[in-house]
């Protein structure tokens, strides 16, 4: 009996993400509101996140709605940005880093197998590192673990890769 398998993890599409602050690079420069200010969005270290600098907490939040909107247009989830980090205020200024949020934390990934064991008991998990390996007997199963996964709310964004 074949046995069929895809792999959950928290990832986000680079080249996406270089879209996404090109536009918002494009937008900043064009909007009448940000003429003459610092607002600006720049790359982390690595390209692991974007830097926001504004004159005050209300630009910087200006910029993340704009960031937002252009990951909602990439189909793209918002949840990839991590704002767990405080803005830091100095010389008139506010920076704001925002890393991305890369790869399942263990709570993550033991939080979707108990959904997955009380919800698909027939799909067996297994917990790789920072993925989840979801194997089964049966593609629609595979289905409904995936359909499950998209409506349940999680506060990290989800891929599914590695079909087999």
């Amino acid at each position: 009996m074949p046995s069929f398998s895809f792999d959950i993890v928290s990832d986000f599409d680079k080249a996406e993400m270089n879209n996404v602050f090109a536009s918002t690079e494009r937008e900043i420069s064009n909007r009448y509101d940000f003429k003459g200010t610092s607002a600006a969005i720049e790359w982390m270290k690595d390209k692991i996140g974007f830097k926001i600098t504004g004159a005050g907490q209300w630009q910087c939040d200006a910029v993340l709605d704009i960031v937002r909107k252009k990951l909602a247009s990439r189909e793209q989830s918002a949840k990839v940005l991590d704002l767990s980090k405080v803005p830091v205020e100095s010389n008139l200024k506010v920076t704001w880093e925002i890393p991305f949020k890369q790869g399942l934390s263990q709570d993550d990934a033991k939080q979707i197998t108990k959904l997955l064991r009380e919800q698909v008991p027939k799909a067996k998990t297994q917990i790789q590192g920072d993925a989840v390996r979801v194997t089964s007997a049966s593609k629609d199963e595979l289905q409904a673990v995936m359909s499950l996964l998209r409506a349940t709310e999680f506060d990290f964004p989800l891929h599914f890769i590695n079909f087999r």
